[in-house]
């Protein structure tokens, strides 16, 4: 046996070490929609909106597509995962397209492209698959620029940026949420279940995520 000293913190340590804790949550909690929910112009080039949007995120699409003057407005989406037998469109991006239409926007003027069902990775799946087939219409734009809801924006502006490559640049517009507070998302099931999911999304596309040899 042997004796040997060891050191404790005092209680007043230890409170200052749960008020640090405290303060850095509540700091945490007030800006991590702001950070996943950015938003960062870049007009000149074409707008992309993805399908699964709420119908104000299109009008906001189109707002934005008439003030900026934009060559073309892209929907991307892959399969629908609720309604698709009794809907004639079977893609988010094809729903998305026809939204537009409805709304004032002119066939020309849109260009659904759908992505393949995939398990896992949908984001990935749609911007690679936007990507590829800009590059078959040899129609690759210098600049991007996505229109999605709230916190997804960050996450789908970095998996957009991967499939386009560092030779176009890829602006993201966060249209705000309505079915909750985002200055108070905590104190809401939705926003509690939106904002934590995107947090460890955005941690899993940023850390763990592994482009695939070939896109989809």
């Amino acid at each position: 046996m042997r004796r040997r000293e060891c050191w404790v913190p005092t209680w007043r340590a230890g409170l200052a070490v749960v008020l640090g804790v405290a303060i850095c949550c509540v700091v945490a909690a007030r800006e991590i929609y702001p950070f996943l929910a950015v938003n960062d112009l870049r007009p000149g080039g074409v707008l992309v909106v993805e399908g699964w949007a709420p119908d104000f995120a299109f009008q906001a699409a189109i707002e934005e597509f008439r003030k900026h003057h934009y060559d073309k407005i892209y929907v991307t989406g892959g399969p629908m995962e609720v309604g698709s037998q009794l809907s004639a469109y079977q893609t988010h991006a094809q729903l998305g397209a026809q939204v537009l239409f409805k709304m004032g926007m002119a066939t020309n003027e849109v260009q659904p492209v759908p992505s393949p069902e995939v398990r896992r990775d949908r984001t990935w799946a749609a911007a690679a698959t936007l990507s590829r087939w800009l590059r078959e219409q040899h129609a690759v734009p210098k600049r991007v620029q996505l229109v999605t809801e709230g916190a997804h924006a960050r996450r789908s502006r970095l998996l957009f940026q991967r499939a386009f490559g560092k030779g176009v640049e890829v602006g993201v517009t966060a249209v705000p949420v309505r079915d909750y507070n985002p200055k108070q998302w905590w104190r809401s099931s939705a926003g509690f279940r939106n904002v934590v999911s995107e947090t460890l999304a955005y941690f899993y596309a940023r850390v763990l995520f592994e482009t695939p040899r070939e896109q989809p």
